[in-house]
């Protein structure tokens, strides 16, 4: 996906009704030593941080339980839809643990330090509305008959998202993920890399055409 330039968009949904991802099986964690549990979760923290990374736009649609490490992977995304009956939280205090694949920084990043910390502290399981209500999640929907309402409402945003520049995307993308663990100055500088690298795209000069000749852009991702 990070190299095939036709993605524009990545939508993670689950195939199983009534659950995003449920988090690690504590009955396989159980059977391993300290050393396995450490390096399990190494890597489950870098696999999040492989899907943070993509350059193109992610979008979480949460339309069951997202729990512990399943809330870690819809952190991870860009932005995250849920139905208003999922459940979301970081429960791993209830069993003796605590986020080890990105919760505990992906979090308050998301919705502040002193809501994530109550969460992280007690474990407590949210549902849509409560999640929207926060800021954890960028949409909340009814849950239908088929229980992919939050999936429909993640295409439709990855649809207003295709349209797009897909160079210009990926800059903005790169320049928000980097400039916001920076000083607003850095920031800015980032913005201008981003920006620069983007000026000599075809896709630009074809923006800047269809705004002069009054008719919709055709970008073509060069």
């Amino acid at each position: 996906l990070r190299f095939d330039e036709k993605v524009r968009v990545v939508v993670f949904k689950s195939e199983v009704k009534g659950v995003f991802c449920a988090g690690a099986d504590l009955k396989e964690r159980e059977k391993m030593d300290d050393t396995e549990v450490g390096l399990f979760v190494k890597r489950l923290r870098n696999l999040m941080d492989e899907i943070a990374a993509l350059p193109v736009p992610t979008i979480a649609a949460i339309d069951g339980y997202a729990l512990g490490g399943g809330l870690e992977l819809a952190l991870a995304c860009d932005l995250r839809v849920a139905a208003s009956s999922a459940k979301m939280g970081l429960i791993e205090t209830t069993r003796g643990l605590l986020p080890g694949a990105g919760g505990t920084q992906r979090l308050p990043r998301c919705i502040g330090v002193a809501l994530a910390k109550e969460l992280i502290f007690t474990g407590r399981q949210i549902d849509g509305q409560q999640a929207f209500s926060m800021g954890l999640v960028n949409h909340t929907v009814p849950q239908n008959d088929e229980g992919d309402a939050a999936y429909q409402k993640a295409l439709t945003l990855a649809e207003e998202i295709l349209p797009q520049a897909p160079i210009a995307v990926k800059m903005g993308k790169l320049a928000i993920n980097r400039g916001i663990e920076v000083d607003i100055a850095s920031g800015m500088a980032i913005e201008g890399m981003c920006y620069a690298q983007n000026i000599p795209t075809r896709d630009r000069q074809e923006g800047m055409a269809a705004f002069r000749e009054k008719r919709p852009p055709r970008f073509i991702g060069k």
